[in-house]
C-alpha cells in the first residue's frame, strides 16, 4: 500500500491528571464490546481544584493491560490518580432521566484513552505487571 492510499487522520491529543473511575466492560447494541473508564481530571489552581469528566473507551493496549490491574483497586474505593493521554475528544447531548434534572438536556465529554503515563494508589506510586516484565 503506498502512502498516498493510507487512511490519514488529523490527531487531537489531550493530556493532564486525573482520578479513574467506574471501570467496566461495555457491550453497545449492534457495537463491539469494549473497556469504559471515567476520568476525574483536575483543573484550575491546586487551592481551588475543579474537575473535568471524561467517558473513554481504552484503547491502547498497554492502557487496557493497566487499567484492568486497577480495576479492583478502584472498585476497592481506593484513589487511584492517573497521567493520561485522550484522543478523539467530542462532546455528546444527552437528557437527564433522574434526578433533580430529569428532562432537562445535558453534556458529556467523550474520549479514547490511548496511554497512562503514571498511576499512584493511594498517594504511592504503582508499579504495572508490563513494568516489572520490562
Amino acid at each position: 500500500m503506498s502512502n498516498d492510499e493510507r487512511t490519514k487522520y488529523f490527531d487531537l491529543h489531550t493530556t493532564g491528571i486525573g482520578y479513574l473511575s467506574r471501570v467496566r466492560e461495555v457491550t453497545p447494541e449492534g457495537g463491539d464490546p469494549f473497556l469504559g473508564i471515567t476520568i476525574a481530571a483536575l483543573r484550575g489552581s491546586v487551592g481551588n481544584v475543579q474537575y473535568t469528566h471524561f467517558e473513554c473507551s481504552v484503547s491502547g493496549r498497554k492502557a487496557q493491560a493497566t487499567v484492568r490491574e486497577l480495576r479492583s483497586a478502584v472498585e476497592g474505593k481506593l484513589k487511584v490518580l492517573i497521567g493520561f493521554t485522550l484522543s478523539n475528544l467530542h462532546a455528546e447531548s444527552f437528557t437527564y432521566q433522574n434526578g433533580d434534572k430529569a428532562g432537562q438536556p445535558g453534556v458529556r465529554l467523550k474520549a479514547r484513552l490511548l496511554r497512562i503515563a503514571y498511576v499512584k494508589v493511594d498517594g504511592q506510586p504503582f508499579i504495572t505487571e508490563h513494568e516489572k516484565a520490562a
